[in-house]
Order: C-alpha cells, then sequence, then structure tokens
C-alpha cells in the first residue's frame, strides 16, 4: 500500500473513531429543562415510563439488607433520565453546578442537597436509586440535588447526580419526574437550605409573605444554628418579625440584621 493510500485509510479510520465517540445512544435527546454541557455525549437514555419512585432526602446507607435514609419523596409518576459522558476539559462539578444553576434561574427549589461522602456511598446511588452502573465512582466525588419546579410544574421533580470515576471519566446524570397525582408540601432540609446559603449567598422564599409560623420558622432557624459563624441581613414586608421570631428559636440576634432587599416575601442574604 502507498504513503498516500495508508495515510487516507489511517485518516478515515480515525474520523470513524471520532465520530462514534461523538454520537449520542440512538434515540436520545436531552430533557428540555437543562441544557447540554457543551461536547458532552448522552451515553444513556430512558424515555418516558410510569414507575413508582423513591428519591432519598439524606445520606443513603445499607442496613441489614435494606436501603435507609433520614427522609424520602415517594410517587408514582413518569420518569424520563438522561446521563452524559463529560469530555475530558470539563469536570463533573462543572456540569453539576451548570445544571443547578439553569434550574435555579427556572425558579426550582432546591429540596436536599449533598456532596462527596455526606451523600453516602456512591454504588448505593449507582445501583439502587439510579440502576445505572455507569455512574459508580468516587464517594468523594459524587453530588445529588433534588429540585421541585416552580408552579405550574410544580409536581415535577428533576434530579442531578454528577460523579468522577475511577478511570477519571466524569458523567452528569439528569432525572425527570412527573408526578400523577400532587406531591403537596414538600420542605428542603435544614443543611440544604444552608449549603445553598453558602454557595448563592441567598435564600429566597417568595411564598413566605405572612407573619412567621411552623414549620418554615423551626426550618430556617435550624438552617443558621448549623453554622454560627454566618451573618445575615432579613429582608421582606416582614422582616422584623421574622427576625425576632429566629432569635425566640436560637439565632443570636447579633448574627442577624434588617435588609431592604425588595421581594415578595423573606428573603436571606449571606453577609460576607
Amino acid at each position: 500500500m502507498s504513503l498516500t493510500k495508508r495515510s487516507l485509510s489511517l485518516l478515515a479510520l480515525c474520523s470513524i473513531s471520532c465520530f462514534s465517540f461523538a454520537a449520542d445512544v440512538p434515540g436520545s435527546q436531552d430533557l428540555q429543562i437543562v441544557p447540554r454541557l457543551a461536547d458532552a455525549q448522552i451515553v444513556d437514555y430512558r424515555p418516558a415510563v410510569e414507575l413508582e419512585r423513591i428519591y432519598p432526602l439524606g445520606s443513603i446507607r445499607k442496613i441489614s439488607g435494606q436501603l435507609r435514609f433520614d427522609g424520602q419523596v415517594t410517587a408514582r409518576g413518569q420518569t424520563t433520565s438522561v446521563t452524559y459522558e463529560l469530555p475530558p476539559e470539563h469536570s463533573a462539578t462543572e456540569a453539576f453546578t451548570a445544571a443547578r444553576q439553569a434550574l435555579q434561574k427556572q425558579d426550582a427549589e432546591l429540596l436536599f442537597w449533598c456532596q462527596a461522602r455526606d451523600c453516602g456511598e456512591s454504588s448505593l446511588w449507582a445501583n439502587e436509586v439510579f440502576g445505572n452502573a455507569k455512574l459508580y465512582g468516587s464517594d468523594e466525588q459524587q453530588a445529588y440535588l433534588l429540585l421541585r419546579l416552580a408552579a405550574p410544574r410544580d409536581n415535577t421533580l428533576v434530579a442531578l447526580y454528577s460523579i468522577t470515576r475511577g478511570n477519571r471519566k466524569a458523567y452528569l446524570h439528569v432525572e425527570q419526574f412527573e408526578a400523577n397525582a400532587p406531591l403537596g408540601e414538600l420542605l428542603p432540609t435544614s443543611a440544604t437550605l444552608l449549603r445553598q446559603l453558602k454557595s448563592t449567598g441567598e435564600l429566597d422564599f417568595p411564598d413566605r409573605v405572612d407573619e412567621p409560623g411552623e414549620p418554615w420558622l423551626r426550618l430556617i432557624s435550624r438552617s443558621l444554628n448549623l453554622d454560627t459563624t454566618l451573618r445575615v441581613t432579613v429582608s421582606g414586608p416582614k422582616a422584623e418579625a421574622w427576625r425576632q421570631a429566629l432569635i425566640n428559636q436560637g439565632v443570636r440576634a447579633a448574627r442577624m440584621e434588617t435588609g431592604n432587599l425588595e421581594g415578595a416575601g423573606l428573603r436571606i442574604h449571606l453577609l460576607r
């Protein structure tokens, strides 16, 4: 074979190989609510199917052969999922953050957010929760987030799970769940509110327009008391009432100021 023919053959093989790597699995598509990171490849796609789903609201572990976690959302509905393999220039953390921010811009509410070993064992998330062995990796390199979309789509949940495997390949799993029946009131965990406050600098509660009351008063006070070094401003139509109520719940007065941020409901802003 001549040098020219050999070069053309190698070029053709390279082109086929590169095309194969870049191609998504047949029949797959992105979920409209989460934009795809540049050059990410769909390696697993599961179209809408009706399932009974359990989404953990806490670190997961296995005791006597049974999954255990502090809380959960259980419902029946249509489940669609997409798993992306990320290109080397993008990390799992970067993809996870981009997806979270895109959903928060749509006013999605964070229900449970964990990272690294706070999530529990990656093998349990991969095999027991999502049924996808591609998602098994280092416990230190994982993150999970469960969100609820804003009304009128507030019976839709979105689960994000990112992982970096031992071979350094990074993945982002996105699952959309549309419940058959109303989900009712779902409360975030106190640790999730704290993580959100530290990451975004603000907690926004547009529906908290009335006087302070349970269960939100107890939940917010617990969140603030998880890190007693933080100082915040409290804004909104009932800002001073909320500040006094939080003081009564054990949050030190010196940690809170009455702010002037605009908004329909309660807003808590982190003072850097």
